[in-house]
């Protein structure tokens, strides 16, 4: 038996009552075993009336929770200890009226949101899939219906002669339709005029803020359909939030963005499709030095933001929504969005992202240039290997003669100074020794080329 709590595994020295709420949590989540008798490390201490607990156990399981627990008895070091084996739930178990839920090694009561879609999942539903009352086809925009289909048919995602095809018939096959043919909240996200009808809180907000989060300058609200959605936030953005630094290419002059379109783009439409329509807005803080996206909505469980860097599966919270987005070409279907949205900006000589989850959402933030004077200094930087970053930073590398003559130190010192910086990571070396070799930024950002 491998030691360690887990998802699916937790360790008490003795039984209490009380961990019914840790039947009730695995039960709620993936199923699990919970060990009596083994403390936190793992290490077994053992329980002397393992008889009496074998009988007490799965009877306080059926009659407080209404479910079926294995309990088996198992010896080792010359002591004996307790397996509680918890299988997964098919409806939604409570202890004491309250809903109970295994996240990672962690018991969390569920309320609200979390537990409508707890219920919605027991079901065997989710809320994209939920039947919207008293909805039409005339409730929703021809002109984006039909943008879908003809950029699904140049992707080659859907056959030519879904145009002609009925919007019924359409619907059916993205699985936006119920059973009894009625739309459904994804169907109305997608191609709806007014969002209200599904979620109060469907719209995409922009803000362009000060130094601070409550130095709000001015801000926007898009309140298209999803499908649109994108398109309008990046058109917003060009427009009135984000500067176009003019370099030349040889005679071209380059306008590109101050973040990559592609990383920005890829970012946004991630909000839109893995957000949780069920809870609050999608907001996009853009700074005069970074630029902040979070969508509500946890990552799946079988997901960390580790994992996302590498290469994983795809487990979309709104399956149809992103089948859509899909079809349109708009999105791939091998979860490698977080990578290109990295792949992008490094490309771009900008710092890789911040992704995390926050306050039960995925934020990531683009960085410009962080590498200033005052980001230096804040690093604890003696004053002469600062003067080396911003050296570099203007000139693109440094040698270490010129370090020696810009702050007026031995070789010695110089050598030992560059030393420390690559041991921070914060440069790299380039070139063969002696005189061929300089000393450039590790990260390879905007700081110098």
């Amino acid at each position: 038996m491998e030691r360690g709590e887990t998802q699916n595994v937790e360790y008490k020295q003795a039984w209490r009552d009380e961990y019914l709420k840790w039947i009730c949590g695995f039960a709620n989540a993936k199923g699990g075993h919970i060990y009596i008798g083994i403390d936190d490390n793992g290490n077994i201490t053992g329980v002397d009336n393992y008889k009496k607990l074998m009988e007490d156990i799965p009877n306080k399981s059926v009659n407080h929770l209404g479910l079926v627990v294995d309990v088996n008895l198992h010896a080792a070091e010359g002591k004996n200890y307790l397996e509680i084996i918890v299988p997964i739930s098919n409806v939604p178990i409570a202890y004491h009226g309250v809903y109970h839920y295994r996240s990672g090694s962690t018991k969390q009561e569920l309320k609200g949101i979390a537990l409508q879609n707890l219920l919605l999942n027991k079901m065997g539903k989710k809320w994209e899939d939920m039947a919207v009352e008293g909805i039409t086809f005339s409730d929703l925009n021809g002109n984006s219906i039909q943008a879908f289909i003809i950029k699904a048919i140049e992707k080659d995602r859907i056959p030519p002669n879904t145009l002609n095809l009925g919007k019924q018939t359409l619907f059916k096959n993205l699985g936006l339709l119920t059973e009894q043919g009625q739309l459904t909240n994804a169907a109305v996200l997608l191609f709806g005029k007014k969002l209200i009808k599904v979620s109060v809180t469907a719209s995409f907000k922009i803000g362009r803020f000060g130094k601070s989060s409550h130095d709000l300058l001015f801000q926007d609200i898009v309140e298209t359909n999803i499908f649109e959605m994108a398109d309008k936030v990046i058109e917003i953005l060009k427009a009135k939030y984000l500067v176009r630094p003019i370099s030349y290419k040889g005679l071209e002059r380059m306008e590109p963005l101050e973040y990559p379109e592609t990383a920005l783009r890829e970012a946004i439409l991630n909000a839109i499709i893995h957000k949780d329509y069920s809870s609050t807005y999608t907001f996009l803080r853009v700074y005069d030095d970074r630029l902040h996206l979070w969508n509500p909505g946890t990552l799946p469980e079988e997901l960390t933001i580790d994992k996302l860097k590498q290469e994983h599966s795809s487990y979309p919270r709104n399956r149809n929504i992103a089948n859509a987005f899909f079809k349109a070409g708009y999105i791939e279907s091998w979860g490698r969005g977080i990578n290109k949205i990295i792949d992008a900006c490094k490309g771009a000589g900008l710092p890789e992202p911040i992704i995390e989850e926050d306050q039960g959402g995925v934020s990531v933030i683009f960085l410009k240039d962080i590498y200033t004077e005052d980001y230096f200094k804040k690093q604890n930087l003696p004053t002469r290997q600062v003067n080396a970053l911003l050296y570099i930073k203007e000139h693109g590398s440094i040698s270490n003669t010129e370090y020696q003559r810009l702050e007026n130190i031995s070789k010695r010192t110089a050598t030992r100074d560059l030393q420390e910086l690559m041991d921070k990571e914060f440069i790299e070396r380039k070139g063969t020794t002696g005189k061929g070799t300089s000393y450039i930024f590790r990260t390879q950002t905007a700081m110098g080329s």
